[in-house]
């Protein structure tokens, strides 16, 4: 069997809000400073963590989800990475035992040696002792180091670093700075193509870093080749025409590469530029912010009759979260302010102040099973029969409606197609 080593870190915490993304952000930019090729990647199906990952290390950022993406799936990208990286980097998702699966079982099931961030700003040597719970809570993870974040000064940096038992190495800290900061909004991380400063915040990251940084590279990591199925080129010399701006910005980079793999052109044009719908075989329309631009997609008419000339005609298309609410007759943003949207599926949707839905999700469809997630705060009232129901693997109250119209194909669910590649390419198709 072939193997790969590179040195790699699991970047976890005891629970969200720690500074995960700011640490690891922090390590890929600093670590790419000093020449070295460095991977990230995201646990779970989050998309704005990794965009700011991915301009951090300078090159794309892909998911890990042993249920969603499937372990062959996740144990090749790995593989795939260890061959041109010096080092790789993982984020974890919420604390490091949280969810099913969770950043632990990753971590255990790949052996990744983790390195726990955790926010130091109101406390001394009981951050030693939280360190010290977190790395023998479970047999068998291994703890590599710790870092700590929102320091006050040198001297609490020290006061943490003695703290730590003798088995778990330093590996530094950021301080408690406001331009440190990333911003938020609703769904998480604002998208790094909307922070114009995001290279500026990525650059002072890395200084900070540097300033408490432990130099030495972590224990290289024994990565094996999993037997992987061939992609079946059925979307040869299909053109896909692919929404991508600040409306519609929620693209695995993995989907992208399969239908790359299986033979499409890939057409990407701006829905909010006023870009005209590109002569295509399929179209899609993925996740994003549809409720910040509601005056620019209403005005888009022309947009919506060629997206309803394609629907009628009987060709393929994809409408996934903030696709599905473009795809309904209007929507309203939480302020209230309502405006029309393409009018492919009878309904509306309005964006509210809590959460709707957030969970993985599976689906069995005409063309097979597929696996996502869906996260969003839209309420949506929808006037047709679903086609099919999505599950959530860990019993959760979220399942998902998916709705179809000739090969109009639309749901909440963000759907991660290497997970059944053949059943995702038909999608595409006739």
């Amino acid at each position: 069997m072939s193997v790969r080593r590179c040195p790699a870190l699991l970047v976890s915490a005891p629970a969200s809000g720690q500074g995960k993304t700011s640490v690891t952000s922090a390590l890929a930019r600093w670590h790419t400073q000093q020449g070295r090729r460095v991977r990230v990647f995201k646990t779970g199906p989050d998309f704005l963590d990794p965009m700011v990952l991915a301009r951090a290390a300078g090159t794309p950022a892909y998911q890990l989800d042993l249920w969603m993406c499937g372990e062959t799936d996740v144990r090749r990208r790995l593989f795939d990475a260890a061959a041109g990286a010096d080092l790789i980097l993982v984020e974890g998702v919420m604390g490091l035992f949280d969810g099913a699966p969770s950043s632990a079982d990753l971590a255990m099931q790949l052996g990744l040696p983790v390195l726990a961030v955790i926010d130091g700003s109101a406390m001394a040597q009981t951050f030693g002792a939280l360190a010290g719970g977190l790395a023998t809570y479970r047999a068998g993870l291994s703890m590599h180091g710790v870092a700590a974040n929102r320091i006050g000064s040198a001297y609490h940096a020290q006061l943490l670093r003695e703290s730590l038992p003798p088995s778990l190495h330093w590996l530094g800290a950021l301080s408690r700075e406001d331009r440190l900061a990333l911003p938020e909004r609703h769904l998480g991380l604002v998208s790094a193509g909307e922070l114009a400063d995001i290279d500026v915040r990525l650059d002072g990251l890395a200084a900070a870093w540097a300033k408490h940084a432990a130099t030495a590279l972590p224990p290289p990591v024994t990565f094996e080749a999993p037997a992987v199925e061939t992609v079946p080129p059925l979307l040869q010399g299909k053109r896909i025409a692919v929404a991508r701006d600040d409306a519609f910005c929620f693209l695995y980079p993995a989907n992208l590469d399969l239908l790359r793999e299986a033979g499409a052109e890939l057409c990407f044009f701006s829905p909010l530029a006023g870009d005209a719908l590109p002569a295509c075989d399929a179209v899609w329309l993925p996740g994003g912010y549809p409720e910040l631009h509601l005056q620019a997609l209403s005005q888009r008419q022309d947009l919506h009759a060629a997206l309803h000339a394609h629907r009628d005609a009987g060709k393929p298309m994809l409408a996934e979260c903030g696709g599905l609410l473009f795809a309904l007759d209007s929507l309203a943003d939480r302020e209230g302010h309502s405006a029309s949207m393409a009018g492919l599926l009878s309904g509306h949707a309005v964006m509210q102040p809590r959460l709707a839905a957030l969970g993985l999700q599976g689906v069995v469809l005409p063309e097979g099973e597929l696996r996502g997630h869906t996260f969003h705060y839209a309420q949506a009232s929808i006037d047709a029969p679903p086609l099919a129901h999505a599950f959530n693997p860990n019993h959760g109250p979220c399942k998902e409606a998916v709705y179809r119209d000739k090969r109009l194909t639309a749901s909440f669910v963000h759907l991660y197609f290497p997970f059944h590649a053949r059943a995702a390419l038909q999608l595409f198709l006739p």
